[in-house]
C-alpha cells in the first residue's frame, strides 16, 4: 500500500510540535520564521502555516512586534490538563465499553503487559501510557475526542518532561496496578465501573503530582503556583 501523502505544512508542523513537546524549543522561547525555513529547508509560507496551527493548539503564542514565541505553561497548568483528560476519557471509556471487540480487548491486555516490561524505562514507559489511552479512544470510535485527547496528551507529555520528570518516574508501579484494574474493569463490560477506575486513575495521578509539586514549593498548599 502506497503512503499516503503529507504536505510541507504538515510535515513542518508535526517537527515543530515534536520539538516543542519535547522541549527542544523551551517555554518562552523565541521562533524566527526565516531562521526556521533556512534549518527545514523549506519557503516560509508552510512554516507560517505551521505557526497558525500551533497557536490554535496552544504550543504557540503570537503577539504583535514580537512574533512567535513557545507558550509558557507552569504548575498550575496540570490542574486544566488532568480536567480534560478526564473529561474526555470518562466519554470515550464508556462508549468503548460498548464497541470494544473481543480482539480489541485482547490487544488491550496485551498492551497493559506489555508496559511491564518498560517499568525501569520512565520515557518508554509513558510513551507506551500515552499510546494505551489513545488506543481506548481509538476504540470508542468518538473521531473528534481522539484528535482532542491526542492534543491534550501531547500537553501533558510537555509538561511531564519540564515540571515532573522526576515525580512521574515514581509512579510507574502504582499507575501500572490502576492500568491492570482498568482492564478488568473492560472485561466485565461494565461501564460505570470503568469509569470509576477511569476517574480513580485520574485523581491518584494528579494528587501525586500535585503533592510533589507543594513539596518542591512550585504551588503552594492552596494548590496556586508560588
Amino acid at each position: 500500500m502506497r503512503a499516503a501523502f503529507r504536505s510541507k505544512n504538515e510535515v513542518v508542523y508535526d517537527i515543530l510540535r515534536k520539538s516543542i513537546v519535547e522541549g527542544i524549543y523551551h517555554p518562552g522561547a523565541r521562533l524566527v520564521i526565516d531562521e526556521l525555513a533556512v534549518s527545514l529547508g523549506v519557503s516560509q509560507i508552510p512554516i507560517r502555516e505551521a505557526m497558525r496551527q500551533l497557536e490554535a493548539d496552544g504550543f504557540v503564542t503570537i503577539e504583535p512586534y514580537v512574533g512567535a514565541t513557545i507558550t509558557k505553561i507552569n504548575a498550575n497548568f496540570i490542574f486544566e490538563v488532568f480536567g480534560l483528560l478526564r473529561s474526555l476519557e470518562v466519554i470515550c471509556s464508556r462508549d468503548a465499553v460498548r464497541c470494544m471487540t473481543d480482539d480489541d480487548l485482547q490487544t488491550l491486555a496485551d498492551m497493559t503487559y506489555d508496559m511491564d516490561n518498560s517499568v525501569d524505562n520512565p520515557e518508554e514507559w509513558s510513551q507506551k501510557n500515552k499510546r494505551l489511552h489513545l488506543f481506548i479512544c481509538e476504540c470508542a470510535k468518538t473521531g473528534l475526542i481522539l484528535k482532542m485527547m491526542a492534543k491534550v496528551l501531547d500537553h501533558w507529555d510537555r509538561l511531564r518532561l519540564h515540571y515532573l520528570k522526576d515525580v512521574s518516574g515514581r509512579r510507574i508501579a502504582a499507575a501500572q496496578e490502576e492500568h491492570k484494574q482498568i482492564l478488568e474493569a473492560f472485561r466485565s463490560r461494565n461501564a460505570d465501573e470503568v469509569e470509576r477506575t477511569i476517574v480513580e486513575h485520574n485523581h491518584n495521578a494528579l494528587s501525586s503530582y500535585i503533592q510533589y509539586l507543594q513539596t518542591t514549593g512550585q504551588i503552594g498548599l492552596d494548590g496556586k503556583e508560588c
